[in-house]
């Protein structure tokens, strides 16, 4: 993906949530449109809000199911108003959120016969994990190793977002798919003070 893609796709994001505040529109684009085909491929694409280096809002797709800008328009919408761990985003919050786009690969399932194995896999990778047990599910993006750096912490967390038991991941009986990202964010915004 090149810089002028990704600084296309963040400056929509941007543009996507100031429409939507300001008259409660949603910003449709023709695919005529768009400055290359790679954002007519589909992918997973996650949309992650912070503020001051906090989380605010991350909502994604896991799967490739619309073209990445058609994404990155749905997924910059429900982080900032549908993200049900925060209220709706305010316009005075918008000049201090920071927006960070992630394009996933395919998911992988991953199967181990070993815990210590597992494991000592994530510990050298540190993926993108996606956990399935009936109808509980959850994932993390890769950036969530840089808060949780323990697999078992990681995995421990991720089970609890997913309302399993905290050690429901040291049965080994969970469907366990990890995925890298390409990630992208703005530069830190100018705070006014």
């Amino acid at each position: 993906m090149t810089q002028r893609e990704q600084k296309y796709l963040l400056s929509l994001s941007r543009r996507v949530i100031q429409r939507y505040l300001k008259d409660g529109n949603v910003l449709t684009l023709e695919q005529d449109s768009l400055p290359s085909d790679f954002l007519r491929e589909k992918r997973g694409i996650f949309v992650t809000l912070t503020i001051n280096h906090e989380l605010r809002g991350c909502i994604g797709n896991l799967e490739p199911e619309k073209p990445i800008y058609q994404a990155v328009i749905d997924n910059s919408l429900a982080a900032a108003f549908c993200d049900p761990r925060f209220p709706s985003l305010t316009i005075s919050e918008l000049e201090k959120v920071k927006i960070e786009i992630s394009i996933l690969g395919l998911l992988k399932k991953l199967q181990f016969s070993a815990l210590e194995q597992f494991v000592n896999y994530l510990k050298q990778k540190k993926p993108g994990i996606f956990i399935k047990k009936n109808f509980n599910q959850a994932t993390f993006l890769p950036q969530v190793w840089l808060e949780l750096p323990k697999p078992e912490e990681f995995l421990q967390q991720l089970c609890l977002k997913a309302g399993l038991d905290i050690d429901s991941w040291k049965n080994l009986d969970l469907e366990i798919y990890e995925y890298e990202v390409e990630k992208f964010q703005e530069e830190d915004p100018k705070i006014a003070g």
